[in-house]
C-alpha cells in the first residue's frame, strides 16, 4: 500500500496552476499513526503529534484567510477497501489558491509540518471548487 503525506513538487506545482478566481476547498482525509515518528525521537502517538500540527499551524491558517468549512468524524467506509478508514476529515476553505500557496510556503508553517508529517501515516488532499448545493447527485 502507497502512504502519502506530502504532495509531490509536480501535484503542488499542477494545483497551482489551476484558476485561481475565489475560494477554493481542500478536502482532508486523514489517517493517523498509531505512535507518531519523529526523527529527533521524542514519544508522541500520532493524535498528539497532529494536535500539535493544529495548534501551532492555525495561527498561520487564520492570518492566510483559511477556516475549517466542515469537519467530521469518519465512522466507516462503506464503498472502498476496508484498510483506507480514515481517522480526520474536513474541508478547510482559503480565500484563494494564492492563500493556501501563502500558508504552505510560510516559513513559520515549514518549521512546524514536522508535526503533520510525524502523525500521518497516509492522507488525501484534494482540491474542490465550491458550487451551488442542490437535491440531486451529479448537479
Amino acid at each position: 500500500m502507497n502512504a502519502y503525506v506530502d504532495p509531490t513538487r509536480e501535484q503542488f506545482g499542477a494545483m497551482m496552476k489551476l484558476a485561481d478566481d475565489g475560494p477554493i476547498h481542500m478536502l482532508n482525509l486523514v489517517r493517523l499513526r498509531e505512535k507518531a515518528v519523529y526523527e529527533d525521537g521524542r514519544d508522541a502517538t500520532g493524535a498528539e503529534a497532529y494536535a500539535a500540527y493544529g495548534r501551532e499551524s492555525g495561527p498561520i491558517f487564520a492570518r492566510v484567510g483559511g477556516r475549517i468549512a466542515h469537519s467530521w468524524d469518519p465512522k466507516l467506509t462503506l464503498i472502498g477497501p476496508a484498510d483506507e478508514g480514515w481517522d480526520v476529515a474536513f474541508i478547510a476553505e482559503y480565500p484563494s489558491a494564492a492563500a493556501f500557496g501563502e500558508m504552505v510556503k510560510d516559513p513559520a508553517y515549514q518549521a512546524i509540518v514536522f508535526h503533520r508529517q510525524a502523525a500521518v501515516a497516509d492522507s488525501r488532499l484534494i482540491r474542490l471548487h465550491p458550487r451551488e448545493s442542490g437535491s440531486v447527485f451529479g448537479g
